[in-house]
């Protein structure tokens, strides 16, 4: 993109610090986070959701179809539940049945561990869907696009919205990709971050 904006001196392609953060904390979670046996959760036996966008909870229909896909999928979802969702499942009068395991809201370090762990994740997070493809886990995303078109291209990310059937269909089916790229660097962007900065300042 600057490139094409005719911006090409002085630009360095270093990576994603989210990666290098992702690399680094993945680690201390597995070593600090008791969140699987908190919640009696098997290791690659439960798809993990988060549900939080405006354009999701706040629309009925749309909120409607995603409950009834994830009650219909009669697969163990876990649900950190968002108190914008929650208000909004309240308001519509919506319910989940007894195979979405509804939870509170999770920490970073207990968030990354449920998503290392889970066969599959369910989000309309944008953060979500990059940590997903960093930990190699298939995203399935409730939204119509994403800022993350790397992770489509690669296989590991489907796009679904709200739409019952793809939701099923990607519950069903999807098993991601393979990972033959890197487009968000090795997990070192922070080192080398650190050396173009020092050789600009030298």
């Amino acid at each position: 993109n600057l490139k094409k904006e005719g911006i090409v001196s002085g630009v360095k392609n270093v990576g994603d610090v989210m990666y290098d953060a992702t690399l680094h904390n993945i680690k201390i979670a597995r070593e600090k986070t008791d969140i699987l046996e908190e919640l009696n959760l098997t290791p690659k036996e439960y798809i993990l959701a988060t549900v939080h966008r405006a354009e999701n909870t706040n629309n009925k229909e749309k909120l409607m179809n995603i409950v009834q896909a994830f009650n219909d999928s009669r697969e163990k979802i876990v649900l950190p539940l968002h108190p914008r969702t929650k208000s909004y499942l309240a308001k519509y009068q919506l319910k989940f049945t007894d195979n979405v395991k509804v939870v509170s809201p999770v920490g970073y370090l207990n968030m990354l561990q449920l998503e290392a762990n889970a066969k599959k994740i369910l989000t309309d997070s944008g953060g979500v869907q990059k940590e997903a493809f960093f930990l190699e886990v298939p995203c399935i995303t409730l939204r119509n696009e994403t800022e993350w078109i790397e992770t489509v291209d690669s296989g590991w990310n489907i796009l679904v919205g709200d739409i019952y059937e793809k939701i099923i269909e990607g519950i069903k089916n999807f098993e991601g990709g393979q990972i033959n790229v890197k487009p968000f660097g090795n997990g070192n962007a922070s080192k080398k971050i650190v050396k173009e900065i020092n050789n600009y300042l030298s």
